[in-house]
């Protein structure tokens, strides 16, 4: 990439300077060339129900579902100390996702399975939700959507011992080109424990006995 840009197989191309601006000043910029957009395609931007557009989707883009670009987002982890010793496997499932493929900034929807050894801390469950959000609002890459939610699970958590899959449905593949409505797109990581056939095999099982990875059913 140029000099103005900086990314790593994990973080999202982003230029430098990507946060000189305030979102304020992010949201009116957008909805200028939003506007430009509409009128562009011929669109009345004096009818009542198009003149607030540019400005609701200015807002839709920096506040909420791009809001997961900004680390200033990134939401607080709270921490556990795990009292009771607990060493099993703690599964959370079927977290809605919705997110924007990056390349036609159209939905990904699906669900997202976590799963973890606890060592010396558990997590609060809702800060998983929260950390699969925060990847989640930002234009993005399933696998590599899949591949943060891991990475940052096991800093929080200081183990190797995670694992994520990713169910989702890309509406780039099924409200256009080949307009497949049926498919969905699966992605993985087992990390640690996790890369062990019995404890994959026991995770694949809490989250679907009819998903099937690599062979396994």
């Amino acid at each position: 990439m140029g000099e103005d840009h900086y990314s790593s197989s994990l973080d999202n191309p982003m230029k430098q300077g990507a946060f000189d601006l305030s979102d304020e000043e992010k949201m009116k910029k957008i909805a200028e060339h939003f506007e430009a957009i509409m009128d562009i395609m011929g669109m009345d931007l004096t009818d009542d129900s198009l003149a607030g557009t540019p400005a609701r989707v200015a807002k839709m883009y920096i506040k909420e579902i791009f809001s997961g670009l900004n680390p200033a987002n990134e939401p607080t982890v709270s921490l556990f100390d795990n009292n009771y010793q607990y060493d099993g496997m703690l599964v959370e499932k079927d977290i809605e996702l919705y997110s924007l493929c990056e390349h036609h900034f159209v939905p990904i929807v699906g669900k997202v399975h976590v799963a973890y050894f606890a060592k010396d801390h558990v997590i609060g469950l809702s800060k998983i939700n929260r950390i699969v959000q925060y990847f989640a609002k930002r234009p993005q890459v399933q696998e590599r959507m899949t591949m943060q939610i891991v990475s940052k699970l096991q800093d929080v958590l200081k183990t190797e011992d995670v694992a994520c899959v990713v169910d989702a449905k890309h509406f780039c593949v099924c409200m256009r080109g080949v307009k497949d409505s049926s498919s969905t797109t699966v992605t993985s990581q087992f990390r640690g424990k996790f890369a062990e056939s019995k404890y994959k095999q026991e995770f694949l099982q809490h989250i679907s006995s009819e998903l099937k990875i690599d062979g396994l059913s």
